[in-house]
């Protein structure tokens, strides 16, 4: 690889924006929701995206309804999205989306009534 590509590279990754935020993977056969965050949305976009085209389940709490169901009963929702500040530590950034999903957790409880879903950072 030539030095100014190297060098492009690291300034593009550098310059990065970097977005978290809180979604959900929804069941559409048994209404099944389980509420997440995460500090990198597209990574987490890509991981759900994969599961679902090799067939294998996202997560441990999720394997009966996607056996039962299979993967296209599953679909990835992104319900809030914050953009990290140039100021902010990760720590920041972290805790920051954590309470972005305290309160997508009690918006959801007050509308579907108590734990319908698995919330989970």
């Amino acid at each position: 690889m030539k030095e100014n590509s190297k060098k492009a590279l690291k300034e593009k990754y550098k310059n990065k924006v970097t977005v978290g935020g809180v979604y959900c993977v929804k069941c559409s056969e048994n209404k099944n929701i389980w509420l997440r965050s995460t500090t990198d949305m597209q990574s987490s976009k890509n991981r759900f995206a994969f599961s679902v085209s090799t067939k294998t389940f996202p997560e441990a709490c999720m394997i009966e309804a996607w056996n039962q169901f299979g993967p296209p009963a599953f679909s990835f929702e992104i319900l809030e999205e914050i953009q990290k500040k140039e100021v902010q530590t990760e720590q920041e950034f972290s805790e920051d989306v954590a309470t972005l999903l305290e309160i997508w957790t009690e918006t959801l409880k007050a509308r579907k009534g108590e734990n319908e879903f698995g919330a989970k950072k």
